[in-house]
């Protein structure tokens, strides 16, 4: 059973950093995209960032470029989102999820994790 479980979450103070992990029980996780999404209270879920299979396509969203990287280590299964610079506005629930190919949207991907919480304070 495929199983992507976040952690790296906590409270912050804005202007500090924060890195996300997410390490995948995908016996091809090489062959996977991965993507970290959020969710804030009452907002809609939206992509943060997404990397291809071998990590050579990678994607942002607006609210998060310059200060956010993702990155992945096939070896260890495990896909990262270094936050920098947070905001109180990136206060949200953070979410992996992976699937074969390319996408970077929620609904076409494969497996979800459950979400690490994420709170910037100002």
């Amino acid at each position: 059973q495929v199983q992507l479980v976040e952690s790296g979450g906590g409270l912050v103070q804005a202007g500090d950093s924060l890195r996300l992990s997410c390490a995948a029980s995908i016996r091809t996780f090489s062959n996977y995209c991965m993507g970290w999404f959020r969710q804030a209270p009452g907002k809609e879920r939206e992509l943060v960032a997404a990397i291809s299979s071998g990590g050579g396509r990678k994607y942002y969203g607006d609210s998060v470029k310059g200060r956010f990287a993702i990155s992945r280590d096939n070896a260890k299964n495990t896909v990262y989102l270094q936050m920098n610079s947070l905001k109180p506005e990136d206060t949200a629930v953070y979410y992996c999820a992976a699937r074969l190919g390319w996408t970077t949207t929620w609904d076409t991907m494969s497996y979800r994790g459950q979400g690490t919480q994420v709170t910037v304070s100002s």
